[in-house]
């Protein structure tokens, strides 16, 4: 086995296989963990030959391709749980439809429901798993891959320090430029380009990374040479990702690579769809919950000052697109409004408005919004159009706050900055809170920032008016 793990070239291919076996070990422990669960005539047809068998080829087509090859190496916990629970997903589909198409006996929805509940916790947890002891392995010593790196620069010092994680699985072997006068690593003296063939077959190294710039052209075009006729795979590393500190998206016109830069996790379709799910399934929790606030919050509202109980307002969301923000009306009705901000000791606050908007509570119409899609329960606040055309100007990276859907909370709102703007650094502290959820968004982020939104609502917030 140790010799297995140890052999990169011969045997890496095995790791992939390895992995899906395990999967599928935890896909057969579910599917027999569901007969157990279901009532007895369900369970004889659970386990019947035919509903064996197109769950079996479901597997095969969801899985196939459950942890690609070329991902092993970056050993991304997110993106191994991701590639489980798409392959749940399709497994579902394929496994619905094949039941369909053959005439199987009937399954019943909540036996599906068992089983895929099942899936998709043993299954993201088997390939994390599997992948952790994979870079247990590697920081043993076993499934390492000799590199050699070919530029000497800024971007050469970045790489071998990404390299040195023990739980990639990198050993770099050597490092060639023809004009460096330092190294990576003082054990590892600077070649000559044109040495790279011969050190290549003589070392027995598997992969190429060039972070030569477009200008070295001879360089290049020498290492391309090189790996074409040593079978080996060659990696080009833009020296642009000394400028900007992001992820990269690589797409391609015609033949023509082109690299954009990725301002957020959520450029992640399967990100949109993971915060959209939390987004339909907190609004529809606050649909259920709305009557339950809306009577007495209506009559409070209709008793202390005529208008209407709600208040639209035009707001600024996802890329710079406007829409009607709803919220329970806080200020006396006043159809001449100009929509001036509001103030602390503002005159226009009615008493129960002055509650609502320290609780929160007025934003609570908000739901049909996001249940809509024009919000999301989580981003960065929606600013009046007003706002929204007078501080593009004034705040560095102010529009970045609408590469996402506007929220009815936000990373500012738990951190106190509510109120007003009338200074500008207290626009440039809220941006540069938005701006930072946006870069380092999770699904954790989006939960921990409800759950203070709902203690801030509990204790109500001072700075809030």
């Amino acid at each position: 086995m140790t010799g297995l793990l140890n052999s990169g070239r011969r045997y890496g291919w095995l790791i992939n296989p390895a992995l899906s076996f395990m999967a599928i070990v935890m896909a057969v422990l579910s599917y027999y963990l569901t007969s157990l669960l279901v009532g007895m005539a369900q369970a004889r047809v659970w386990m019947s030959p035919k509903v064996i068998i197109v769950a079996s080829v479901a597997w095969i087509i969801a899985g196939w391709r459950l942890i690609r090859p070329e991902e092993l190496r970056a050993l991304k916990m997110e993106r191994t749980a991701r590639s489980a629970i798409n392959a749940c997903g399709v497994h579902a589909v394929f496994f619905v439809v094949l039941l369909y198409l053959i005439d199987a006996p009937y399954v019943e929805w909540s036996t599906l429901a068992v089983f895929y509940a099942l899936m998709f916790i043993s299954l993201p947890i088997a390939c994390v798993v599997s992948l952790q002891l994979l870079k247990f392995l590697r920081r043993c010593g076993r499934n390492h891959r000799r590199v050699v790196i070919v530029g000497m620069n800024d971007t050469a010092l970045r790489l071998y320090d990404m390299m040195a994680n023990d739980g990639y699985g990198y050993v770099v072997a050597g490092v060639f430029d023809d004009n460096a006068v330092s190294s990576v690593d003082p054990d590892l003296p600077v070649m000559p380009v044109g040495d790279l063939g011969g050190f290549v077959r003589a070392n027995d190294v598997e992969e190429i990374f060039c972070t030569l710039s477009g200008d070295n052209e001879s360089a290049l075009l020498q290492s391309i040479e090189v790996a074409d006729n040593n079978a080996v795979t060659l990696h080009i590393v833009p020296q642009l990702t000394r400028f900007v500190n992001r992820g990269f998206a690589v797409n391609e016109i015609g033949r023509l690579p082109v690299m954009t830069p990725l301002n957020s996790p959520l450029a992640s379709r399967f990100n949109i769809f993971m915060k959209r799910m939390l987004d339909i399934t907190a609004s529809l929790v606050g649909v259920v919950l709305f009557p339950v606030f809306f009577i007495p919050i209506a009559i409070s509202i209709k008793l202390t000052s005529p208008g209407p109980v709600f208040y639209r307002q035009l707001r600024t969301g996802l890329k710079g697109r406007t829409f009607n923000c709803l919220k329970f009306r806080t200020l006396r009705y006043d159809p001449s409004d100009d929509e001036s901000p509001v103030a602390k000791t503002d005159p226009r606050v009615t008493a129960v408005g002055r509650f609502l908007r320290k609780t929160s509570l007025d934003e609570l119409p908000q739901v049909f919004n996001v249940l809509k899609g024009d919000m999301s329960i989580v981003g960065p606040r929606p600013h009046m159009v007003s706002h929204t055309d007078v501080y593009r100007d004034l705040v560095d990276r102010y529009m970045m706050r609408h590469t996402v859907k506007p929220g009815i909370t936000g990373w500012a709102q738990v951190n106190g900055l509510r109120g007003g703007t009338d200074h500008l650094w207290k626009m440039e502290k809220r941006v540069e809170c938005d701006v930072w959820y946006i870069e380092h968004w999770s699904l954790l982020l989006d939960i921990k920032i409800i759950f203070r939104t709902l203690f801030n609502i509990l204790k109500g917030d001072d700075n809030a008016y």
